[in-house]
């Protein structure tokens, strides 16, 4: 998050320099805009990689335990359902 925040505070700073600049300004300015956006893209999709694999394992291991361990899952999903309709009915 803080680097999304420097970016932002780059960028800010780097349309401040554009708004008062030349050509050759702009040019840099632009180079300079595209260097961090191409940062951020690829900061993005590591982060993207790293949340996919996180939940694809834990899938894996959610689906393993529910196959070797099906009655006990069912029963838990029975008391939760249950306890919800009681807290629902309360009201």
């Amino acid at each position: 998050m803080n680097d999304f925040k420097g970016m932002v505070g780059s960028a800010d700073a780097l349309l401040t320099d554009v708004a008062h600049s030349t050509t050759e300004g702009l040019a840099s300015a632009r180079t300079a805009v595209e260097d961090a956006m191409g940062d951020a893209r690829s900061r993005f999709l590591q982060a993207r990689s790293n949340v996919t694999g996180q939940v694809r394992h834990t899938a894996d291991v959610t689906d393993h335990f529910v196959r070797e361990h099906p009655w006990q899952v069912l029963a838990g999903a029975a008391v939760l359902g249950f306890l919800a309709g009681v807290l629902i009915n309360r009201r």
